[in-house]
């Protein structure tokens, strides 16, 4: 492979001058990012700065509004229903939630994509099922109902379900949400080690900056619509900006205001017409 050629490679997802809004409210204004191929990209911010969005713009739930959205080298928002439904075989996703079926065992829902998607014979599924489990350390919890899980365990096996059908991607919403501190470290660990031994490339959504910035090879910090700072962890915690060193440090206040845009607090509590009190 050519030098040149590897260089278009290097990137599983490009977003150029992307934007988005629902009604008047401005989510992306213009932004661009890339996916590295093999890598841990982590996009950061504030709640409410449209980090699930763009989960959803990348898999193609939403369209953008301008801009592009390229995965492996496919304009994602002018697929056809069958194409789009085939590029999203290849993106595994792990929600907050774990949303695990709560009628069937461990093993049954890590099985469950491959008994929807294949054809493969029970004994090859098998398999396959007891090497993702296996692989998130719960191989031995096979049996288990979710309602017989920990909140850890039960997001590992909806890791392992995940993963089940080798994608080439994994895109992690907030993974780390309620977690217990030795849990969160598992996860930790473990989305970094089936990065790497599987060949995948990771997008995490998160505001857990420990956590994330110990396993990001890239991090993109996202505010107002717009990336406010790009880099490796150690790029961005020398970085001069203000919102990466606000966002880093946990600063309750910086660029980013505690206090959401309000009229005056004296004119509010004595409830004057805006303006002063003619």
């Amino acid at each position: 492979m050519t030098n040149h050629h590897s260089q278009i490679d290097a990137s599983l997802v490009k977003i150029r001058n992307l934007s988005f809004a629902r009604g008047p409210h401005k989510i992306f204004d213009g932004i661009d990012l890339d996916i590295q191929r093999g890598k841990v990209t982590a996009i950061m911010g504030p709640s409410g700065t449209g980090k699930t969005t763009l989960l959803r713009l990348i898999g193609g739930q939403l369209r953008p509004d301008t801009g592009t959205v390229e995965v492996d080298g496919e304009a994602v928002p002018r697929l056809g229903h069958r194409q789009l439904y085939q590029l999203r075989k290849r993106m595994g996703m792990l929600f907050q939630n774990g949303a695990l079926l709560t009628d069937i065992n461990a093993f049954d829902n890590v099985a469950f994509p491959l008994r929807e998607h294949t054809r493969l014979s029970e004994r090859l599924i098998r398999t396959l099922v007891l090497m993702k489990l296996e692989a998130v350390g719960l191989r031995g919890a096979r049996d288990l109902m979710p309602s017989e899980l920990s909140g850890g365990m039960s997001r590992r096996v909806a890791l392992a379900r995940a993963v089940v059908m080798d994608p080439m991607i994994m895109m992690y919403d907030e993974p780390f949400t309620g977690q217990d501190p030795i849990s969160m470290g598992v996860l930790v660990r473990l989305i970094r080690s089936l990065n790497d031994a599987m060949g995948l490339s990771s997008i995490i959504v998160s505001h857990d900056i420990q956590e994330t910035a110990a396993i990001a090879d890239y991090i993109y910090l996202l505010s107002g619509g717009k990336v406010v700072a790009e880099g490796t962890t150690d790029d961005l915690y020398a970085s001069e900006s203000e919102w990466a060193q606000q966002f880093l440090q946990g600063e309750p206040d910086g660029p980013v205001p505690f206090h959401y845009p309000a009229r005056d607090f004296t004119e509010d509590m004595l409830d004057l017409p805006a303006g002063g009190a003619n």
